[in-house]
Order: C-alpha cells, then sequence, then structure tokens
C-alpha cells in the first residue's frame, strides 16, 4: 500500500513567525541572534532517529544567509522547497509583489541547493480566497505543487470549502497538486485540524492520535510539519501580545517527544515521494466577494 503520511519542514526562525510581525519588522531580523542553524540540525537528527525523510520548505532569506544549511539539508536525503523569502501574508501582498518574492526565493534555494525546486508553502497557509489569483503565479514560476491550504475556518487562514484530500488547483495557466493540511471530520461538515505546528505542541496526545486515526479512515493524507524554533524551549523571548506569546511559548519543551510519538504512527516522506493518485479533482479558488 503506498505511504500516505509526509512529514515537513517550515524552515523560519523564531523571529520571523506570523504571530510577532507586528512587534519585530522585516528590517530587523538582522539584529535577533538567529538560532535556525542549530534547531535545523536538531530537527534532523529526529528524524534520523525515526527514520523519516521530509521536506523542507525554506524561507529565501535563510537560504541566502546560510547556503550551507540548505546543501546539508539536501546531503542528509531531504526535499528542499520554498516557503517565501520575507514570510508575509500572501494577501497582504500585490499580485506583482507575490512574484517578485517567491521568484527571489525560489532562486536563493535553488542555488543553495543545487537541484530545482517543485513545492511551495505559503508563509501561516494565507493561500485563501483573499488572494485567489496567486496560485497561477506558482504556476508561471516553474512551481508543480503547494501544501497552502488548509480546508478550516480560522482568524489568519483557511479555506473551509477545499478538498480535505490531495486535488488539482487549476488556473488560467495550468494547474498544480494540491496538498491540504491535515483535516478530520466530527459533527457533520466541521473539520479540525491535526498533525503539526501548534495543535500537535498544544493539543493533548489523544486528540492528536484521534485526528490522525479519524483522518486516514476517511482518505485524508496526513501531513505532519514543524518549525526548527518548535524544538527549541531556550530561545530569545519576544514581548507580544499575550494571545501571541501563548501560540508560540506553549509546550516548546514537549515538540520532540510529541512529534516523535506522531512519527512512530507510520513511514513518513517527502512530497517527492508520495505516490499521489492519477484521477485527482479539480479545484478552483474563487476570489472573495
Amino acid at each position: 500500500m503506498p505511504c500516505r503520511n509526509v512529514v515537513s519542514v517550515d524552515v523560519e526562525d523564531y523571529f520571523h513567525v506570523e504571530a510577532f510581525s507586528g512587534v519585530v519588522s522585516c528590517e530587523a531580523w538582522g539584529q535577533y541572534p538567529c538560532r535556525i542553524e542549530q534547531n535545523t540540525r536538531r530537527l534532523m537528527d529526529l528524524l534520523d532517529i525515526c527514520g523519516a525523510r521530509g521536506t523542507f520548505f525554506i524561507l529565501g532569506w535563510i537560504a541566502e544567509r546560510y547556503p550551507g544549511l540548505v546543501r546539508e539539508i539536501v546531503a542528509r536525503g531531504h526535499e528542499p522547497a520554498c516557503h517565501s523569502y520575507w514570510h508575509r501574508l500572501i494577501y497582504r501582498l500585490t499580485a506583482a509583489e507575490f512574484r517578485a518574492d517567491t521568484l527571489r526565493a525560489k532562486e536563493c534555494i535553488e542555488q543553495a541547493a543545487g537541484q530545482t525546486v517543485r513545492g511551495y508553502r505559503a508563509p501561516s497557509f494565507s493561500l485563501t480566497a483573499k488572494c485567489a489569483w496567486a496560485p497561477e503565479i506558482l504556476v508561471e514560476l516553474g512551481l508543480e505543487y503547494d501544501s497552502s491550504i488548509y480546508p478550516v475556518r480560522h482568524d489568519i487562514y483557511g479555506l473551509p470549502d477545499a478538498p480535505c484530500q490531495p486535488f488539482r488547483l487549476t488556473t488560467p495557466s495550468g494547474s498544480l497538486t494540491e496538498f491540504p493540511m491535515t483535516t478530520f471530520r466530527m459533527m457533520g461538515a466541521w473539520n479540525f485540524p491535526v498533525a503539526g505546528g501548534g495543535y500537535l505542541r498544544m493539543l493533548p496526545w489523544w486528540y492528536t492520535r484521534m485526528g490522525v486515526e479519524r483522518g486516514r479512515k476517511q482518505g485524508v493524507i496526513t501531513i505532519a510539519y514543524v518549525h526548527p524554533w518548535e524544538l527549541d524551549p531556550e530561545q530569545p523571548h519576544i514581548r507580544a501580545p499575550f494571545k501571541s506569546r501563548l501560540r508560540h511559548y506553549s509546550n516548546l519543551g514537549g515538540m520532540s517527544e510529541r512529534l516523535t510519538r506522531l512519527l512512530a504512527m507510520g513511514e513518513f516522506v517527502s512530497f517527492r515521494e508520495l505516490r499521489t493518485p492519477a484521477d485527482l479533482i479539480d479545484y478552483e479558488i474563487k476570489a472573495e466577494a
């Protein structure tokens, strides 16, 4: 039976996150001590122990400054992919700004990795109906797949009407394979997120186990996702609103154990290695009215 599990890493540092964007500007990033190299290596060591190879969605800003880290990611058997350059929400950009940001990031990552980048993930899953024009740009830039859509309702992201299984994301210029983030369905039409980020780190383990098992029964691929800073309880603390600090700092010390338990639930591979059905349904994002 083909593997139905993917592990993915959003390669960004603690000061890049959207939760801190109101207090840490892009122009100030250079003032913060970077911990991305040690934390990414710590995460790759954990994946080695668990026998997993994954897709690393790398911030262009990091690839440009730490090309050796990108080369190490590739050398250790993982797939490099694009996570934008400046980690800005897509729907806060113009189409021209998004194109320039994505192209710059893709070129930086490819130069460091020595191979073509095929996949994209939007910062904070910000591919929504507010920026229905974005997939066409990804196609035009040569991307082959995307993993930015979360079929849930959320205050920052979400496309709740999107399919929960992989699908073909159509645009006037061509199509992308879309790998939506993992959800499971309860109470009729409600989708619940599971298997990564704050959901894995903050919610009880029984919820993760139940959600993954239910999702599998519903035909959903398990896509685990993690950020290197989530394995770093000793990272510097940034003064930010309480809600942002709660989301970011809760249970950092327990994330390694949570991720290990999740990866023990099956074989986890990269998107590059994932076998997807040939008969994907077509779906087009409808622009927000």
